[in-house]
């Protein structure tokens, strides 16, 4: 196979695996809805689209989507409460969820982290950089397929499946975030996971949060399941501990 065959066959690969990515974009907004699906349309993905909230769950059991983007601020049912509704569906916990408003308050991107997002962007944004983000949350998706699911310690199984904690024979739910941050560090023992790259893998490169942000879900972890696996190492990070007691 020559250079020219072996460019257009990895071309039209990557064009396939598009369009088999499916995306559910909701916005009450019809002019924001018909630029944003052109521009994700003309890279290969398959759109469907919903004007509120209620209406982007029925269409999500339908279409099951591997990615969801999500105004906040629409009738009948806000998005906030949407992706809530969606998170406890066992269906779409590992869907990628991205909010894409208008409202950029401290109070709405916390509410969205807390209802189960991946992601927060601000509108305006401009399409090149929307479908930029786009390819990095499926990136994200993609390499949590091959991830182990399940983690199993003495008293405690981390089952990224279903989303849940059992913790002394105590099923439990946390919050999106938090979960993934505790399954990043039980996923390496012992392992010292830098501050920089526990921001990269649970927020995203591209997304802005506050210093603080990673002490508060530790804090958390360890008001819920105890200080006795996390263990904070002084200007660099934080690392999982067996706990075999």
């Amino acid at each position: 196979m020559n250079n020219i065959n072996k460019m257009l066959f990895l071309v039209f690969k990557s064009v396939m695996k598009k369009e088999n990515t499916k995306i559910l974009l909701v916005d009450d907004e019809p002019d924001i809805v018909e630029i944003i699906r052109f521009n994700l349309e003309k890279e290969g993905y398959q759109v469907s689209t919903a004007c509120n909230g209620q209406e982007a769950i029925d269409v999500a059991e339908k279409v099951n989507p591997h990615l969801i983007i999500l105004d906040i601020m629409m009738p009948v049912l806000d998005g906030i409460e949407a992706c809530e509704r969606l998170r406890r569906n066992p269906k779409f916990s590992d869907t990628v969820i991205m909010f894409l408003t208008a409202r950029g308050e401290d109070y709405s991107y916390v509410a969205a982290f807390d209802a189960g997002a991946d992601d927060y962007t601000t509108k305006p944004v401009k399409p090149k950089v929307l479908v930029s983000k786009v390819k990095g949350l499926l990136r994200r998706f993609k390499d949590k397929e091959t991830d182990h699911t399940k983690l199993e310690f003495k008293n405690l199984i981390i089952d990224r499946d279903e989303y849940k904690i059992i913790f002394h024979d105590k099923e439990f739910a946390i919050p999106r975030k938090e979960f993934e941050l505790f399954f990043l560090l039980a996923s390496k023992p012992g392992k010292v996971f830098k501050r920089e790259k526990i921001m990269e893998k649970i927020w995203g490169s591209d997304v802005v949060v506050g210093d603080r942000t990673i002490d508060v879900h530790i804090r958390k972890l360890r008001e819920k399941i105890g200080d006795q696996y996390f263990k904070t190492i002084k200007g660099v990070g934080y690392t999982f501990v067996k706990n075999e007691n």
